[in-house]
């Protein structure tokens, strides 16, 4: 385990012995069990950890978001030049390596001084999260 999160590969039953049983599909990386947790809710992969919540106070493309410091199980496609309501950003959409589901996007460059506190940081889509693990 490295800076909280376990990585694992491979598909669990493996080598059991048991042919006629489905595969159950494993995830890249799991958070640790005892920290809030949010995650894709169409496959139920591990997204991000509430430790790296910045702000709830986003909007995206289908509605709310939540913007985070890091993000785990997740693909970045190419950065791309956009308009969004704060400005000109170079963004890259960002998908649940897991199920392939489009999660929201990834700040890339900022070029407005005011909104470079943005640039590597991940905003998910409230549409596409779970939360999980402790929230009672």
């Amino acid at each position: 385990m490295r800076d909280g999160v376990s990585k694992r590969g491979g598909v669990a039953g493996e080598g059991a012995g048991t042919a006629a049983r489905a595969p159950v599909k494993t995830f890249q990386a799991y958070l640790p069990p005892a920290h809030r947790t949010y995650s894709c809710i169409h496959c139920r992969a591990h997204l991000a950890s509430h430790d790296e919540l910045i702000s709830k106070s986003f909007q995206g493309s289908q509605g709310r978001a939540y913007l985070f410091n890091s993000v785990v199980n997740v693909g970045c496609g190419p950065a791309e030049e956009r308009v969004l309501l704060t400005g000109l950003h170079a963004v890259a959409d960002i998908y649940c390596e897991c199920c392939k589901t489009m999660l929201g996007w990834k700040y890339e460059h900022a070029f407005e001084s005011s909104q470079k506190y943005k640039e590597g940081k991940f905003i998910i889509e409230l549409a596409h999260m779970v939360k999980e693990n402790g929230w009672d």
